[in-house]
């Protein structure tokens, strides 16, 4: 059975792309196939490519095509709607969300869809990324980047997933810069007040390894295992 998760985040820069690798790491080492989809990037190389889509397709088991993962490549690094109108492309979540259906629906045990920044971040004048992960169905799995303002953002962004209609699966706490100041303190106000499972602290990694980062999450809640 596919299990599938939309991954987000309190903010920009918190880590999806390396909480999300390190998610599909744990699901490997745990015997299961995984894929992942970046709907939307914004930010590109010479080639086309964005690197968090290319991180993906590292950590996931499934082979498939460049296209399949980023199926909307944007080249310049500024918000996602921002890039396409300058590119004069429409952004639809429900053309968005039948392009991750069909890497859904070719049997890996895992599917995780990235968002891009936070829930409300826009695809257009009239929806946002949160319409996609609605289009899908699907539970969230949600970053909290440990610093300073991640209460307000994580317990709003809770807020505004369920008032969406979609569970929230889980959270992870990571820690991409320096340890916060009363990171304990903070860390237990989260894991008393977000009503979800706390899947893994990831601490700071230097250098940074999806692998090694993998060691810190459990599972148990979105795979039963």
């Amino acid at each position: 059975m596919t299990r599938t998760y939309f991954v987000t985040g309190t903010d920009t820069e918190v880590g999806k792309t390396a909480v999300s690798c390190a998610l599909l790491e744990a699901a490997a080492s745990a015997g299961l196939s995984t894929a992942a989809v970046k709907p939307v990037a914004a930010g590109c190389d010479d080639r086309g490519q964005n690197e968090d889509a290319l991180q993906l397709m590292a950590s996931m088991t499934a082979r498939l095509d460049y296209d399949q993962v980023n199926p909307v490549a944007l080249q310049p690094a500024i918000a996602p709607h921002i890039a396409a109108a300058q590119a004069g492309r429409n952004l639809q979540a429900s053309r968005l969300a039948g392009l991750c259906r069909g890497v859904m629906m070719a049997g890996s045990d895992l599917v995780l869809i990235e968002g891009a920044g936070g829930w409300r971040v826009p695809l257009s004048s009239r929806e946002t990324l949160a319409d996609l992960a609605r289009e899908l169905g699907v539970g969230v799995i949600l970053v909290v980047g440990m610093r300073l303002g991640c209460i307000n953002h994580a317990l709003l962004t809770a807020e505004a997933v369920r008032r969406d209609g979609l569970p929230l699966a889980g959270w992870v706490a990571n820690q991409a810069g320096e340890t916060m100041s009363c990171y304990p303190e903070n860390l237990d106000t989260l894991r008393r007040w977000l009503p979800a499972p706390l899947l893994g602290e990831i601490p700071r990694l230097d250098p940074w390894n999806a692998r090694s980062a993998a060691e810190f999450l459990s599972l148990q809640a979105l795979i039963g295992k």
